[in-house]
Order: structure tokens, then C-alpha cells, then sequence
């Protein structure tokens, strides 16, 4: 029942807005409450009201809805409740987090005394029902985790008894509505993630019992309103990951009893006032990175004695960190990493000392500033609790004290780079907590130390760019987890230990470039079967390079050049097919240069300078680019690519023998030139040492999209087994597999691996790749990943990971095989036409909105997937072009490919893709969709095609023209009636496929605009469903 204990909370209002909403209240409490008033109940409404809401569930997967039925009386329904005094009355709908899928139906309004709706956590779509204004006794609604999408309708505002709006991680786009300022009771209002525009209302400063604001992850713009000072009961505002500018405004600081504050990832700019800790006494989070703020950090911060994470990393903060931070005996992290704070003196180390007294203190980040001076040795002395600590990109110097050993928690510690020097401290061993050590760019010498190999959970160590000599620690070979490490850029001595160099759980990288090695690469190198790049250049390793090596077969880049390696090229890296880099100039290896090189698709930089290879130089694949291979300093190699000038090959054929004299003048010709290349192969080289110098330190810390091997794709699809497979096409097949080790658990996948062996297929894979990796829209399918390897024989394998989506194809809903998952359902009306605008916005995107046009070229039902929702997902982009931004067209040096009965007419005669062959493709798309035909149905003969069909039939008023599917029984058509007549399906379809005939028009530039298209259909789609809707109520 209404309660009129909020109103106690409303503070001043206008005399009319109080008075009314006192009677309001006063109804429903003698309505709820008083027996003798309130009218006979036959509780019709409700029950007929719920079973409305049932009907619209398309997916119920715990079965919650089967018990809605006449074996119980409907107050005792599953997530229903009614009130204690009137038990036939629902005061409460709660269903949250029960992977419900559906719509929210208007007739919830009917419920008139419901207190509470919530909905969230499911995959309720579509939009908010306006009518839900109705409920005057509303306090709370949460429809929070759903995809939910249109706007907020600001009549909701009429429901002023309202306490909790919640509907965070929706679609929900628009403005905030600026009516919410007249809901008195109004406590916690979360918009968090959605796609609001716009600027903040101001009008939000006059819902004075305002606990919770938040918007964060959206798309505002604007400044802070100063308005929000006037929240004075205020205890968590959330304005964070938006386009706001401007600065903060001082009315905020008003705000005492503010908790939670987060304006981080905008564009604001200014300082924090000197006395914010003293403003904001309460304060628990201040969260201000990623923004453009400047000035120093306020030392009053320790006044808020309650702070436990103080974000202010990636701004323009300079001076010292306040020597008094260690007062905050609540505090876990501060990140003060990427600005202009300093430290020069041992003074200003101060604030590492203090925060001894933090003794819960997790993470701790400085790294990307002015910090310099010694660091002291009460780095060790920082709490145990400690996990992370970054300190690099500074000037700090000194050395790593022993103290650092207590520190035995720590997971990810990293001080690169810096100007530290002295020894490693032998208690490093003692962080046996530790995933992520890096010293590397530093002044370190002396031997590293064999403690090392006690961190048995170090999963990346770098080391590089240092000055330690000694050997290589055997003990590091106990390091099992380590799929990174880097040595390199060092005076290391001794040999390659095989304890090392065979720890398989390398996959990243190993790298002991620029050293003093000796000795041969030990044969246990094949142990690192998973391994993606190996740098042991400039060195003096020498023997052969070994056979094993071929094991390495997912291997990327091997670079060990400069060294003393000798003999030819081992036959068993003809299994590196996924090479992209591989250098091995400057060894005295001979022979004659294998042609499987360029077999090799990926590789595309060979350096085979300065050795003593002899005999003819290939021509294919890589040989073929000039600026990808050198050959240069190997006096017995001839022919390859005229472009390289290398002699012409001698036979023993006499009529082919040259007079000396036009040798001379061969050489006399191309000796200039080759001077030049010379010169031009030594600068490339530098470019290329100095680019890849910390290749492997791009691993260390930085979030990585997710990674995926061919290994993990086996495993996934119980190796590609025919009971995964989800389909084939021309290019290649999509399996349905399993991730165990997400990071969220189980992950449901779907692989699209390329059949190379199909001519074209490559570039089909390299196509998807350039397009996925510029787009990025709610009805485009999204990536995961995608796999470039080879597989377990050395064959090349390309693939591309996606998510799952168990709706499968349009194709397979317009046209279902047999008695299949999908055969016995159907379409309805609505579900097309919110297919057909899915289809349309994704288009209007690729052509319009990306950082560059993109034109699919292959539109068609088996390239559309249904999401849970049953959201239309624009896929394969294998035959996708970009084009000019400034054209519609773009012209290709290829024949155009596509699908039969979808590409454009004009590309069977022409090499130019442009924006209207889509248009065309789509209107082919949505006259199948409303009739249930392919173009290339059996049916269609002696010229006539789907095209004319359509015009023909709708001219003559023939019902039969419409997929069967929609007359069959009634159409249901909406998410608001329950059926509407054949005559009115008609009249909508019509109209729908007068859009697809005019997209498919002769003429190219007389199609319709795929915006107007997607216009257009919305229009349809608002009043033809909006009438339906009103008519019913």
C-alpha cells in the first residue's frame, strides 16, 4: 500500500505540488486501508493484467512463468506479492536476474496499487511504456541490466511517490528528463551506462532528497550544473566516463556529505581547492582521473579520514604528493600515475615513509611523472597487504633495498624505466606472490640473482636494457608459469641454460638479444611449442641452428642475427608457417636459400644479409618485395627479383655464357645503385632494431585484447568435430565452441575457420580483420579475436573468433530445414520490422558513421544473426571494401563477388563498389523477409524475379504475396495488442515493401538513402503499432 512516510522527507515544494500530492497520498492510504471504502475487488484487472505480461516472455529459462495459471491463486505467483490488509491486490512485481527475455507490456499499468516493479538484471528489450505513469503509489522502479532502448518517457515523473528509478546498462538513449527536479521523494536515480545526450539538468537540484545520482558511461556533454551544490543531503554522485568540459564547479564542495565522487574520463579541467578534505569530511572514493586537471594535490585530503581509493592518475597534478596521505588509515589505493608530480629531495619522499601507517593499502601507482632522488629503504617498510606498485617512467635513483623482501604480496611490481642501479637484493626471491616483475631500463649490475627462481607464479619478468653480467641463473627454469621474459640488452655470459630455454609455458616471448651468449641454442628450444617470438640477436652464439626448432610452429618472429651461426638453413623450418619477422643476417651460415620461404604467407620481413648463401634467390611471396628481404653481402647469390640487381644466374649451357666485358658493364651499372641500397637496407635495419628494442615489454602490464591459439580453438570445438559444426560457406566453416578459461567463466564461442585452400580465402580473412577493426555498433556482430597460426601439421590457419548467439541466422528463421531448433517457429510482424531497421541502422553506420565508408558487398539472411533478444547482427565481412570518405564509390583492381540474387545488377558490369550496391542488396533482403521467398526461388521463371513479384502482386491487393507465415493464425503483431487483422498486416506490409522496391530500383542513384530507409520504417513502425495501441485501451 501507498505510505506517507516519504513525505516527511520532502523538503520546501509549491504550495499546489505538496497539496496534491498530500490528497494523492491520503487516497491511497484510505483506499488500502479502510475496509469500508474501497469498492468490491473482483481482481480481474490484475490477474488479467499479469497474464498480458506473461504472454509477452518469449524465454522463461528457469520456468518461472509455468505456475502463472488458474492451479493457484495469482497472489501466490512466482515474483508477485499483494498487500497484507487486501491480499488480491499486487502491490509487487519483483522478477530480477532470471534470464527472463521479452517486452514490457502498458498493461503493468493496470495494476494500479503496485509499489514496486523490478525487473532487472534479465533481456527485457524495447522501450519503457509511457502508462507506467499511471502508478501515482509507485516507489520503486528497476529495470536496471536489460537492453532495454527509446527514452525515458518524462511522464514518469507523474508518479510522485517515486523513491528509486534504476535503469542502468540499457540502450536507453536521449535526454534526461528534466521533470525528474519535480519528484520529491526521489532517493536514488541511477542512468549508468546507456546512451543518454545532452547536457545534466538542472532542474535535478530541486529533487532535494536526492541520496544517489549517477550517470556515468554515457554520452553527456557540458558542464557540471553549479545547481547540484543544493543537494545537501547528497551522498554518492557518479558523473564519470562522459564529455563533460568546463571546470568543477565550487558549489560542489558544498556537498558535506558526499561518500562517493567520480567525474573521472571527461574533459574537465581547473584545481581541487585546498580545503576539499575539510569540505568533504565523508568522502570514501574521490575518483578524478582521466581528465585535465592541474595544480597541486590538496593536502586537506587527509581531513576526509574516511577515504579508502583517491583515482587521479592521467591528469596534470604537479608538487609534491602530500608528505601526510599516511593519516588515511582506511586507504587501498592510490593512483596517482601520468602526471607532473615531482620529488628531488628526501623530503619530498616523505609520503612513502607515512604511508607505513596504511596498513591496508593494496595499490600504490606513481609511475609516469617527475619523481626523482634516491629511493629510500622505507619502500620496504609500505604495508604487507601491498599488491601493486608502478614507479616507472621516472628519474628515480639508488638501488632496491634488501626491505623490499617484506613486501610478500606484492603481484605486480614495476620500476621501468628509472635511473636505479647496484644489485638485485637476493630477498626479490621472497615475493613468491609476485606475477609481474619488470627492472628493465635501468643502471642494475652485477649477476641476477639465483633467488629469482623461487617466484614460482611469475608469469612476465623483464630484465632488459641493464648492465648485469655472470651467467643466465639455471634456478629460472623453476619459473613454470613464465610466458614472458626478457633478458636482453645485457653482459651476459656463459650459455644458454636448457633448463631455461625449454620452460614451455613461454608463449609471449624469450628474449636474450644484445648479450655476450656463447655456445649453441640448446636443442630443448623445441620445447617451446607455444612460443610466439625468440630474440637471441647479437651474441656470440655459434654451431648450426637447430632442427628442433621446426617444433616451434607457432612461432612469429625469430631473430638471431649477429652471431657466429654456421651451415645451411635447417629443412625443418619449413614448419614455421606463421613466421612474419625473421632475421638471420650477419652469421657465416651457407647454402642455398630454401624456396619454402616464400611459401610463407605472413612473413614479411627476411633479412638474410651478410652470410655466405649461394645459388639462385627465389622470387616468390616475400622475394618479391624489395623493402621486405635483404640479400645484401652474399657474393654467391643470383637472380631473384630483377629489382634486387643480384648477377644473372651462370649455366653450364655455352650459349649462355657472358663476355667479361659485358659483366664489367653490368657491374660498373649496378654498383651505384646497389651503394644506395645499401645505404637504404642499413637505415631500414636501424628503424626496425630501434621499433622492436622493448617489442616484448608491450606485454608487461597493459590490458591485451583477449588471445586465443590454435591449441584453444581445438579444445574448444573438440577439434572442429562435425557435432560443433554450425555451417559452411564459401570461404570456410563456423563451429560452435566452448572457452573454459574465460575470465568469466565458460565461455560460449563461435569460430569461423578459412579454408585457404579456396582461392580467395585469405583475402577474405585479411578483408574481416581491416573492417573489424574500424567498426564498432550494436547491430554488428562482435569480435573476440582472431587467430593467424598454423595448425598441427604447419599448415597455415586463419580464423576469427565471435560470440555465440543461439538464434542462429536470419536464414535459418525465413527458411528452417526439417524439424531443427529453429523449425517450428516463425517470425512475427514486429519481430521483422525491428529486423529490417537493426539491418538498416548497421548499414547506415558502415556507410556514414565509421572512420571510413565501408560497403558489405554480401547482404543477404545467412550474413544477419538474432541476438537472445532477437536483435539483428550485420556479419561476414569478408568481401567488405573500404571507401574514399569523400564517395560513394570506390573502384577495385578485382572482380566483384557476391551472392546470387542479392548483388547489385551494376556490378556485372563494372569494378565499382559503392553504397547503392548495399541499398540494393538490402531491399532484396527486406522484400524476402515480408514474403518468405528467396530471389532465387524455383517459382520465379520466364523473367520473373522477386522484384517484379513483389510490384505485381501488391498492385493486384493479393494477401498470398505475404509470407504465409504472417496469415497463419492471426498475426501477433506488437508488444501492445494481441493479434491484429489480416487487412491491417497487409496495409503495414505494403508499406514496408514499397521501401524494399524502391531500394532495388534499375538506376543506382535512385534508390532510397539507407538513413531515410531506416527513418522511414521507424515511422511505420510508431504509428502503425501506436494506433493498434491506443485502440486497446
Amino acid at each position: 500500500m501507498c505510505s506517507s512516510s516519504s513525505f516527511l522527507l520532502c523538503p520546501k515544494a509549491s504550495s499546489t505540488s505538496t497539496i496534491l500530492f498530500l490528497l494523492l497520498l491520503l487516497l491511497c492510504f484510505f483506499i488500502m486501508s479502510a475496509p469500508t471504502i474501497l469498492p468490491k475487488h473482483d481482481n480481474v484487472t490484475d490477474r488479467s493484467s499479469l497474464l498480458v505480461f506473461k504472454s509477452k516472455i518469449s524465454l522463461d529459462p528457469h520456468g518461472v512463468f509455468v505456475t502463472w495459471n488458474d492451479t493457484k491463486p495469482f497472489c501466490r505467483w512466482p515474483g508477485v506479492v499483494c498487500g497484507h490488509r487486501h491480499p488480491d491486490i499486487v502491490v509487487s512485481l519483483n522478477l530480477t536476474s532470471l534470464g527472463l527475455v521479452g517486452t514490457i507490456p502498458p498493461h503493468l499499468a493496470n495494476l494500479t496499487f503496485l509499489r514496486m516493479i523490478n525487473l532487472s538484471s534479465n533481456h527485457f528489450h524495447g522501450p519503457i511504456p509511457q502508462e507506467l505513469s499511471r502508478l501515482s503509489c509507485l516507489h520503486k522502479l528497476d529495470l536496471s541490466s536489460n537492453s532495454l532502448i527509446g527514452i525515458i518517457p518524462s511522464q514518469l515523473s507523474h508518479c510522485l511517490g517515486l523513491q528509486t528509478i534504476r535503469l542502468s546498462d540499457n540502450m536507453i538513449g536521449g535526454y534526461i528528463p528534466s521533470e525528474f527536479g519535480s519528484l520529491p521523494s526521489l532517493y536514488n536515480l541511477d542512468l549508468t551506462n546507456n546512451s543518454f545526450t545532452g547536457q545534466i539538468p538542472t532542474s535535478l537540484a530541486n529533487a532535494s532528497s536526492l541520496n544517489i545520482l549517477s550517470v556515468s558511461y554515457n554520452q553527456l556533454s557540458g558542464g557540471i550544473p553549479p545547481s547540484l551544490g543544493k543537494l545537501s543531503i547528497l551522498k554518492q554522485l557518479f558523473l564519470g566516463d562522459n564529455n563533460l568540459e568546463g571546470s568543477i564547479p565550487p558549489s560542489l564542495w558544498n556537498l558535506s556529505s558526499l561518500e562517493y565522487l567520480d567525474f573521472s574520463n571527461n574533459k574537465l579541467k581547473g584545481s581541487l581547492p585546498e580545503y576539499l578534505g575539510e569540505a568533504l569530511p565523508h568522502l570514501k572514493r574521490l575518483f578524478a582521473h582521466s581528465n585535465k586537471m592541474y595544480g597541486s594535490i590538496p593536502m586537506s585530503l587527509a581531513n576526509s579520514s574516511q577515504l579508502s581509493y583517491i583515482y587521479f592518475y592521467n591528469n596534470n597534478f604537479s608538487g609534491r604528493i602530500p608528505p601526510n596521505l599516511g593519516s588515511l588509515r582506511h586507504l587501498r589505493s592510490l593512483m596517482l600515475g601520468s602526471n607532473q608530480l615531482e620529488a628531488r629531495e628526501p623530503l619530498d619522499w616523505s609520503f612513502l615513509t607515512s604511508l607505513r601507517n596504511c596498513t591496508i593499502l593494496e595499490h600504490l601507482e606513481i609511475d609516469h611523472n617527475h619523481i626523482g632522488g634516491l629511493l629510500p629503504k622505507s619502500i620496504g617498510n609500505i604495508s604487507a597487504t601491498l599488491q601493486w606498485l608502478t614507479m616507472g617512467d621516472n628519474s628515480i635513483e639508488g638501488s632496491i633495498p634488501p626491505e623490499i623482501g617484506n613486501l610478500v604480496n606484492l603481484n605486480v611490481f614495476h620500476l621501468n624505466p628509472n635511473l636505479l642501479s647496484g644489485h638485485i637484493p637476493a630477498s626479490i626471491g621472497l615475493l613468491k606472490n609476485l606475477h609481474v616483475l619488470d627492472l628493465g631500463d635501468n643502471n642494475f649490475s652485477g649477476e641476477i640473482p639465483s633467488t629469482m627462481g623461487n617466484l614460482s607464479q611469475l608469469n612476465k619478468l623483464f630484465l632488459d636494457l641493464n648492465n648485469f653480467s655472470g651467467s643466465i641463473p639455471i634456478t629460472l627454469g623453476n619459473c613454470k608459469s613464465l610466458d614472458t621474459l626478457n633478458l636482453g640488452n645485457n653482459k651476459l655470459t656463459g650459455t644458454i641454460p636448457k633448463e631455461v630455454i625449454s620452460i614451455s609455458s613461454l608463449t609471449q616471448g624469450l628474449s636474450f638479444e644484445k648479450n655476450q651468449l656463447t655456445g649453441t641454442i640448446p636443442p630443448e628450444v623445441g620445447s617451446l611449442i607455444n612460443i610466439g617470438e625468440i630474440w637471441l640477436s647479437g651474441n656470440k652464439l655459434s654451431g648450426k641452428i637447430p632442427n628442433s626448432l621446426g617444433k616451434c610452429m607457432v612461432l612469429q618472429i625469430l631473430c638471431i642475427d649477429r652471431n657466429f651461426f654456421e651451415g645451411s638453413i635447417p629443412t625443418s623450418l619449413i614448419a614455421l608457417r606463421g613466421l612474419q619477422e625473421l632475421d638471420l643476417s650477419e652469421n657465416n651460415l651457407s647454402g642455398k636459400i630454401p624456396t619454402f620461404l616464400g611459401d610463407f604467407s605472413s612473413l614479411y620481413y627476411l633479412n638474410l644479409s651478410f652470410n655466405n648463401f649461394e645459388g639462385e634467390v627465389p622470387r616468390e611471396g616475400v622475394f618479391a618485395n624489395m623493402s621486405a628481404v635483404s640479400v645484401l653481402g652474399n657474393d654467391k647469390v643470383c637472380g631473384g627479383n630483377p629489382m634486387l640487381h643480384l648477377p644473372i644466374c651462370q649455366f653450364s649451357n655455352p650459349n649462355k655464357k657472358h663476355k667479361s666485358y659485358n659483366l664489367a658493364v653490368i657491374i660498373s651499372v649496378s654498383s651505384g645503385f646497389l651503394c644506395l641500397l645499401f645505404l637504404f637496407i642499413a637505415y631500414c635495419r636501424w628503424i626496425h632494431q630501434r621499433s622492436r628494442r622493448r617489442h616484448l615489454e608491450n606485454y608487461a602490464i597493459k590490458e591485451q585484447h583477449i588471445s586465443i591459439s590454435y591449441a584453444e580453438l581445438v579444445k574448444a570445438t573438440n577439434g572442429f568435430s562435425e557435432e560443433n559444426l554450425i555451417g559452411s560457406g564459401y570461404f570456410g566453416s563456423v563451429y560452435r565452441g566452448t572457452l573454459d578459461n574465460h575470465e568469466n567463466g565458460a565461455k560460449v564461442i563461435a569460430v569461423k575457420v578459412f579454408n585457404l585452400q579456396q582461392l580467395g580465402a585469405l583475402e577474405s580473412f585479411v578483408s574481416e580483420c581491416d573492417a573489424f577493426r574500424n567498426i564498432r555498433h550494436r547491430n554488428l556482430i562482435k569480435i573476440l579475436t582472431a587467430c593467424s597460426s598454423v595448425d598441427f601439421k604447419g599448415n597455415d590457419f586463419k580464423a576469427m573468433v565471435f560470440e555465440f548467439k543461439p538464434n542462429g541466422s536470419l536464414e535459418s528463421w525465413l527458411h528452417p530445414e526439417g524439424n531443427g531448433p529453429f523449425g517450428l517457429k516463425t517470425l512475427k510482424l514486429m519481430q521483422r520490422i525491428n529486423i529490417a531497421i537493426d539491418v538498416a541502422s548497421a548499414l547506415e553506420y558502415l556507410h556514414h558513421h565509421g572512420q571510413a565508408p565501408i560497403i558489405h558487398c554480401d547482404l543477404k539472411p545467412n550474413n544477419i544473426l538474432l541476438d537472445d533478444d532477437m536483435t539483428a547482427l550485420v556479419c561476414d565481412f569478408g568481401l567488405a571494401r573500404f571507401i574514399n570518405k569523400s564517395t560513394t564509390s570506390s573502384t577495385s583492381s578485382f572482380r566483384i563477388k557476391g551472392t546470387i540474387g542479392y548483388i547489385a545488377p551494376e556490378y556485372g558490369m563494372t569494378n565499382k563498389v559503392s553504397t547503392h550496391g548495399d541499398v540494393y542488396s538490402y531491399g532484396i533482403l527486406l522484400m524476402e523477409l515480408f514474403t518468405g521467398k528467396r530471389p532465387t526461388d524455383g517459382a520465379f521463371k520466364e523473367g520473373i524475379t522477386l522484384r517484379t513479384f513483389v510490384k505485381d502482386g501488391f498492385s493486384k491487393g493479393d494477401m498470398n504475396t505475404m509470407d504465409e507465415c504472417l496469415l497463419a493464425n492471426g498475426v501477433q503483431a506488437s508488444d501492445y495488442t494481441e493479434t491484429i487483422t489480416h487487412a491491417k498486416t497487409f496495409e503495414c506490409v505494403s508499406l514496408v515493401l514499397r521501401i524494399g522496391l524502391l531500394c532495388t530500383n534499375d538506376m543506382p542513384t535512385e534508390r532510397m538513402e539507407i538513413k531515410r530507409v531506416r527513418n522511414e520504417l521507424n515511422e511505420i513502425k510508431n504509428t502503425f503499432f501506436e494506433r493498434e495501441c491506443c485502440s486497446e485501451l
